[in-house]
């Protein structure tokens, strides 16, 4: 198994309601209101460049599911002269969305993403940057982009996971995407996804196994009460007592919630201005 070669256990057995489902009714009129932003996206292209634009957009996909937003609506950026490296969870397509409702940043993905339908769609425009997960001799490669789209002063967001799982608790943080944070001395911002229903925890909206894009939309549509959170954690920022590997295990102890991660050096705003 190679760098980017990660499998999860999570199946679409993982995947249940914690409540009971909507109403016929009202998932109908979530598929047509979803469809209907899907549309008027490939139809006005041209507005995805806009960052205010593409940011609208993704709030309006989340609410025409009626998905609430939980977690703050501060940048996930952090400012400075270098862009953020910011690192999230993975457990859903919605993700995607849920990221670039808060602050449309620039996304990394593996570039089978890019033929899911509606999210790659939206993810391809918004200038998403697609990656051969299993391609080791072009990794050195991709960190350097990421590098380089660092220095210039964008921000950049990635699933150091590299695969879903069914809840926010699973999975190591592969450590490659950090050098490039590394390397180009710049913030990393760890995030924590989450999907509730009434504020219990669900894994209705995990993508996860072989599940297809279709069955999994239709199952959010009909999931009742349901809200992403998006919460942010204390940047880090290398510097003589970091690596990547330090990066890496700093960034996943905060995102999955360990208490040892308060242990660690954290971001100094002196230092980075």
């Amino acid at each position: 198994m190679n760098a980017w070669a990660v499998q999860s256990p999570c199946t679409t057995g993982c995947v249940e309601h914690r409540t009971g489902p909507v109403s016929a009714r009202t998932a109908l009129r979530r598929h047509t209101d979803f469809t209907a932003i899907i549309a008027g996206t490939a139809a006005h292209r041209h507005t995805l460049t806009d960052p205010q634009a593409l940011r609208l957009r993704a709030r309006h996909l989340l609410a025409a599911l009626d998905i609430r937003r939980r977690g703050g609506e501060g940048e996930l950026s952090v400012p400075g002269r270098t862009g953020t490296l910011i690192v999230a969870n993975h457990i859903s397509w919605l993700d995607v969305i849920a990221l670039l409702a808060r602050e449309p940043v620039t996304l990394i993905a593996k570039r089978e993403v890019a033929g899911w339908p509606v999210v790659g769609t939206l993810a391809r425009r918004a200038g998403t940057c697609f990656i051969e997960r299993d391609a080791v001799r072009r990794l050195p490669h991709q960190v350097a982009l990421v590098r380089e789209m660092l220095l210039a002063g964008r921000s950049v967001a990635v699933f150091p996971q590299a695969t879903t799982w069914c809840s926010e608790y699973g999975g190591t943080f592969r450590r490659a995407m950090f050098q490039a944070a590394v390397d180009a001395k710049a913030p990393v911002r760890p995030v924590t996804l989450g999907y509730r229903q009434h504020g219990t925890p669900t894994t209705v909206a995990a993508f996860v196994g072989d599940d297809g894009f279709l069955p999994s939309l239709h199952r959010v549509a009909r999931a009742d009460g349901l809200t992403v959170r998006v919460d942010t954690h204390e940047p880090l920022l290398p510097g003589p007592r970091w690596d990547r590997r330090t990066l890496a295990h700093a960034a996943q102890q905060a995102v999955l919630g360990d208490a040892t991660a308060a242990a660690l050096p954290s971001f100094s705003p002196a230092a980075h201005a």
